[in-house]
């Protein structure tokens, strides 16, 4: 075979498959493996927790300690053969790069720093740490880093000292065949927030930036989908506001379509480590525009398609004024919308994959 035509030999491991534990990072991981699979260079297999996506396989369930499932996911050789490129998804989870025969070529995803994350949670500054210690460790061979936007390479360059010729930013897709585009009705002034309930997600800022929206929309309607660790103190600060503002909890993807066509816009508050925001590509393919902050990589997902979508980052005052004016009309249109989406292919995300499996097996 020439090497244009080689078949390239995958291993993918993750945290979990989206459909045990839906979540931006898990989201990617099995969108992904769909997308390489259908690759016709690409021979791809990819183990996580939860139930697993055809054609791929699960280390187990959800639950039980951290430790025993890091042990179970060390341990699993299945799909390391000679020459297979390792992909690795979450730094605690998957096998040593090695196989029968010697090392194996190694890709590690950023997806964002685990240790500074988890002290945004309130975790301590030791566990912080041992966590920081555990994703050095891990990266350690390495051939190439995966980031999602030129924010996170200045991330894992700065912080984890990783060198930036061995960091390849491949921006992600969007399924656009999940979502489409309906009119938006002339009646509805609801604004839709899909976000993990963690503190560094802005949805207090957006909270606090309520009421001036009401102010010139009394009847607007701020739907909230999602869980997390920081739901009862958000809960708390939103009882002021009644039932303008609805907590929906976790919801599949048949209501997460219907909750898109029911909103006039959406908004992506993140106040701190944005990746790039997956939920603000599906937004788009959904044909309603997302409000964004300038956290990260946020900005990413709207450049190009109008650059009033930015607020600044924890500014309520902000924030509110560009939802006041986008209830008002002034934003792309869903036709719009959509065809920025389309710029976003998974298919051409795998494709820039493969090419860099390849280039690292040379």
């Amino acid at each position: 075979m020439t090497e244009s035509t080689e078949i390239v030999r995958v291993h993918m491991t993750g945290s979990e498959w989206f459909a045990s534990a839906p979540g931006g990072l898990n989201r990617y991981f099995t969108e992904l493996f769909h997308a390489l699979a259908r690759q016709p260079g690409a021979q791809v297999s990819a183990a996580a927790f939860g139930a697993a996506a055809p054609g791929a396989r699960s280390w187990g369930g959800l639950g039980g300690s951290t430790v025993r499932r890091a042990r179970t996911a060390f341990l699993d050789r299945d799909g390391l053969h000679p020459g297979t490129v390792l992909d690795r998804h979450f730094c605690l989870y998957g096998p040593a790069a090695v196989a029968r025969h010697g090392r194996l070529p190694l890709v590690v995803h950023f997806h964002g720093p685990w240790a500074a994350e988890s002290l945004l949670t309130g975790q301590s500054a030791a566990a912080a740490r041992a966590k920081y210690l555990i994703e050095r460790l891990r990266y350690l061979g390495a051939d190439r880093f995966v980031v999602l936007s030129n924010h996170f390479r200045e991330v894992l360059h700065t912080d984890y000292r990783v060198s930036l010729d061995r960091i390849a930013v491949i921006p992600p897709g969007v399924d656009l065949t999940r979502f489409h585009v309906s009119p938006i009705r002339p009646e509805t002034r609801t604004v839709l927030c899909v976000r993990r309930l963690e503190r560094r997600m802005g949805i207090d800022t957006l909270l606090r930036a309520w009421p001036g929206v009401l102010d010139e929309h009394p009847t607007a309607r701020l739907i909230i989908v999602g869980t997390g660790t920081a739901e009862t103190e958000l809960r708390d600060a939103a009882a002021p506001l009644g039932d303008t503002v609805e907590f929906a909890g976790h919801v599949d993807d048949q209501r997460l379509t219907e909750l898109y066509e029911q909103a006039q816009l959406t908004v992506v508050p993140t106040t701190a480590l944005e990746g790039f925001g997956l939920i603000a590509l599906e937004s788009l393919a959904a044909g309603r525009a997302p409000i964004v902050t300038d956290c990260g990589g946020l900005p990413d997902s709207v450049r190009g398609l109008d650059a009033s979508l930015i607020v600044p980052a924890g500014d309520a005052d902000a924030l509110g004024a560009r939802l006041v004016a986008g209830l008002h009309g002034t934003v792309p249109t869903p036709a719009q919308c959509r065809a920025h989406a389309e710029t976003f292919s998974w298919d051409v995300t795998a494709e820039r994959h493969l090419a860099m499996y390849r280039a690292i097996r040379q």
